[in-house]
């Protein structure tokens, strides 16, 4: 599995041939260098470790300069290991968009936007009372009656209430590939993706 690590730039939509106005997505991925390679012998499992975005030296701790110093490499932000990675990479290789071609299809992992803690009607759709007559005083966006009284005598998990709402880590799977801007680094994928702009994404093939 071949894959990149990048941030989310925002949103746009493109024109594709039959004249159809397509939403996408731009994602600035890469370029990730080659930090450590995993091997069965020494971790138990095959993988290679790519990092990414550019960290000051004095923000980072001694073990991991070390780190980065074999790989001959600036101290990065960002590490991430892929599994089965389709080419082989030596220590301290680029990985850069060329991995990718335009109309393959990739799955995108994201960090949702935080909301905090909400109410059902926002994080869960709930319609609420709707009409406020008749008495109802307060109870338009509550969540009502929760459960039995005598049998269970207990609310049931996974009950729709309220709580924190987003931050959840959400894969995002089959978007295409729509254009490639190698020399900005720059992948357009059809649709959307979970997180803010500048949010860190694994964009994998």
């Amino acid at each position: 599995m071949s894959g990149i690590i990048g941030k989310k730039v925002g949103m746009t939509s493109i024109f594709d041939a039959d004249g159809r106005n397509i939403p996408c997505t731009v994602i600035e991925a890469g370029p990730c260098v080659v930090t450590q390679l995993r091997t069965t012998e020494i971790d138990g499992y095959e993988a290679i470790q790519l990092a990414y975005d550019e960290k000051k030296e004095k923000n980072t701790t001694q073990q991991l300069k070390g780190h980065f110093a074999k790989a001959n490499t600036t101290p990065k932000r960002k590490l991430v290991e892929f599994k089965k990675f389709t080419d082989a990479k030596s220590l301290g290789d680029t990985v850069t968009v060329g991995i990718f071609a335009e109309g393959d299809f990739v799955d995108v992992v994201g960090t949702s936007k935080g909301k905090g803690f909400q109410g059902v009607v926002k994080r869960h759709g709930f319609a609420g009372v709707g009409m406020a007559t008749h008495g109802q005083h307060n109870r338009l966006r509550a969540p009502g009656s929760l459960g039995a009284s005598s049998w269970p005598s207990r609310v049931f998990k996974g009950m729709r209430m309220a709580g924190r709402t987003g931050g959840s880590r959400i894969k995002v799977q089959n978007l295409q590939v729509l254009k490639i801007y190698a020399e900005q680094n720059l992948l357009v994928v059809s649709g959307s993706i979970p997180g803010a702009k500048g949010s860190y994404v694994i964009v994998d093939k």
